[in-house]
């Protein structure tokens, strides 16, 4: 399966913050929209960086009650690996898992297009699973 098949299963939402923006700002959108990473914006192009809880988790052990007053920029990750469309899932998690990346911005023709969480690519992994079993069991049992 591809990326862009998964993106059309889960949807193409993707949740960006100002890179100027606070980081409390940034704390309260993932609460708010449940998620564990924003993509951040800078208006030099698609993506600035990527903004995860562990980067905030980092940022809270080095800084303390000062990291939420501080701009994402100061903690975001920052160059983002991205996937395009074209790419498949296997490879994408074969990506995600060596670099122990959770969530994966999809840029296609220099546009950001989703946004890929392991826990989507684990979800697609066992459907395919679960699809495979039933055609070996079907097969099996027409003998």
């Amino acid at each position: 399966m591809r990326v862009e098949k998964l993106l059309s299963l889960k949807g193409r939402e993707v949740t960006t913050i100002s890179a100027s923006r606070t980081v409390g700002d940034a704390v309260k959108l993932l609460k708010e929209r449940g998620i564990g990473a924003v993509i951040v914006t800078d208006g030099t192009g698609p993506i600035a960086g990527i903004l995860s809880e562990r980067d905030v988790v980092r940022a809270l052990e080095a800084h303390n009650g000062e990291t939420l007053a501080k701009p994402v920029s100061d903690i975001m990750s920052s160059p983002v690996t991205t996937c395009d469309e074209n790419m498949s899932v296997d490879h994408l998690m074969v990506v995600m898992t060596e670099n122990r990346f959770r969530h994966v911005p999809v840029v296609h023709e220099g546009k950001l297009t989703g946004m890929v969480s392991i826990g989507d690519v684990v979800k697609v992994r066992l459907s395919e699973l679960e699809n495979e079993k039933k055609d070996l069991l079907d097969y099996v049992s027409a003998w």
